[in-house]
């Protein structure tokens, strides 16, 4: 068992909190996101998928520095959610906020395309049995898509756990407060002797990362037995 330092272990608890809040925090909005765009057709339709793809063409960088401008403390939302004491720059829940928005563009891909590969005539029988469309999204497509969108989750969870660029630019490196695990290897490699502290807590990422994929794969399927077997 590797032997970590009280420092570093808090520095593991705070990544799976922060990864854990933002991957939940993007379940409904991402889950909403895929079905407009892989079941509707509208006016600003491109654009929407643009907006949601754009953290992954965007450097982290420039995603935590408009973050900062947005929600810093003088930002125009920072300043508003400042009145009401909600605090996000250079706070936790900042960092969960900038690895949501990292992880929402993988997360909504994948839901999108487990969406779209579900038969529209099994829905369309549905509505025409009387079925309102919120209850056939949640008896119908909701169970069929689930695989997928469990998917999706676990690379958004995966994508939080690594990211870098937005959480160290938008909530800085504090120890104990936005230190995650990529923030706590990048500074152990930076002071000497710290090889090894950042070997250590590479192994435990890949750790955490693998333990969250297997659970995903078993997880989707089994319900795609239980799909086929209903």
């Amino acid at each position: 068992m590797l032997d970590l330092t009280p420092a570093e272990w808090t520095a593991v608890a705070l990544s799976l909190k922060v990864a854990a809040v933002a991957t939940l925090a993007s379940l409904g909005p991402g889950l909403a996101t895929a079905w407009l765009l892989a079941r509707r057709r509208f006016p600003g339709r491109a654009l929407l998928d643009g907006l949601v793809h754009l953290p992954l063409i965007l450097p982290p960088v420039v995603t935590g520095y408009l973050l900062l401008l947005a929600f810093g403390r003088r930002g125009p939302v920072g300043s508003l959610l400042a009145e009401v004491g909600v605090v996000l720059a250079f706070r936790w829940t900042g960092a969960a906020l900038a690895c949501a928005i990292m992880g929402f563009p993988l997360m909504v891909r994948a839901m999108r395309l487990s969406i779209e590969a579900v038969d529209r005539r099994i829905e369309q029988a549905a509505g025409t049995l009387g079925a309102s469309p919120l209850s056939v999204f949640l008896t119908v497509t909701l169970p069929l898509s689930l695989p997928g969108c469990i998917a999706g989750a676990v690379l958004a969870f995966a994508k939080a756990m690594g990211e870098f660029g937005a959480t160290i630019t938008f909530v800085s490196n504090i120890p104990g407060e936005t230190q995650t695990l990529p923030s706590a290897i990048y500074t152990l490699t930076q002071v000497p002797g710290g090889e090894g502290p950042a070997l250590r807590l590479t192994l435990v990422s890949i750790a955490i990362s693998v333990t969250a994929l297997l659970a995903s794969e078993f997880l989707a399927n089994r319900l795609g037995r239980k799909l086929g077997a209903g």
